[in-house]
């Protein structure tokens, strides 16, 4: 699932950042902004007409990010993580 996929106040735990297969730059900025593997990122708004996301990233980062960048982001969701560790 990528990033772009989460409904509003959904929380994932970032599983790969596709981005370095398109763009090295993507990649750098997409870690400059914390956004990495094994990292919690929660969407807290997304505009309509798919205008950018506005996401949490860690505890205390927020930042906006463009649907075409969050396509390159998978994600696995809490909910998912929380299944599985139950199994």
């Amino acid at each position: 699932m990528t990033l772009s996929e989460l409904r509003a106040g959904e929380t994932a735990i970032v599983e790969q950042v596709n981005g370095e297969q398109y763009d090295a730059a993507l990649a750098c900025r997409l870690t400059a902004m914390g956004i990495s593997a094994n990292r919690s990122v929660k969407v807290l708004r997304k505009a309509i007409l798919g205008g950018p996301l506005h996401i949490q990233v860690g505890a205390t980062t927020e930042v906006a990010i463009r649907r075409r960048e969050a396509n390159h982001i998978l994600v696995r969701t809490v909910e998912t993580l929380e299944a599985f560790c139950q199994d």
